[in-house]
């Protein structure tokens, strides 16, 4: 980490999630341990690639650095940089409000998806149950009809006498 400790384009941070750094794990969805994230601190995203100090040195030279934002117009699209120049003309207060209301349309969606999820997952362990209950049933009469017709038996007669025939 001591590499990029003065870098003005990276930020390299260990939190705790169990502690202090509570909020802030939940806030960007980290569920398990250890975690990387990437990308613009308002929009993180799941890194999975190598562990290692050069797999994760590689990718940030590959990957991260000044993006199009409001500081950063000139790596902006036209269409990016007409939404990024009309959100600017919103005062803070706005800004919160909508910001506010995406917010919880996207969470409305995540957790209508989740529960649609959900559903299926339920449905998905019904199922399950269902055949592995069959499963036994089939093993069983399998079983049973195998000892009902003297199957074992048959097959070693056959082979004790195919092995009489051979000699």
């Amino acid at each position: 980490m001591d590499e990029f400790k003065d870098s003005k384009n990276a930020l390299i941070a260990d939190v705790d999630c169990t502690t202090d750094g509570k909020s802030l794990c939940e806030k960007h969805k980290v569920q398990g341990y250890p975690t990387i994230k990437w990308g613009d601190p308002a929009d993180l995203k799941d890194y999975d690639g190598g562990r290692s100090f050069d797999d994760l040195k590689k990718f940030a030279e590959e990957n991260l650095g000044p993006t199009c934002g409001p500081d950063n117009l000139d790596l902006c699209s036209e269409d990016d940089k007409a939404i990024i120049q009309k959100v600017q003309k919103m005062d803070v207060d706005e800004l919160d409000t909508k910001v506010e209301e995406a917010d919880a349309t996207i969470k409305n969606i995540e957790e209508k998806a989740q529960k649609a999820v959900d559903k299926l997952e339920s449905k998905i362990g019904e199922l399950r149950k269902k055949i592995e209950k069959e499963t036994k049933n089939k093993e069983e009469l399998v079983a049973k009809q195998k000892q009902k017709l003297n199957l074992r038996f048959m097959k070693a007669v056959v082979a004790s006498k195919k092995k009489k025939e051979d000699l």
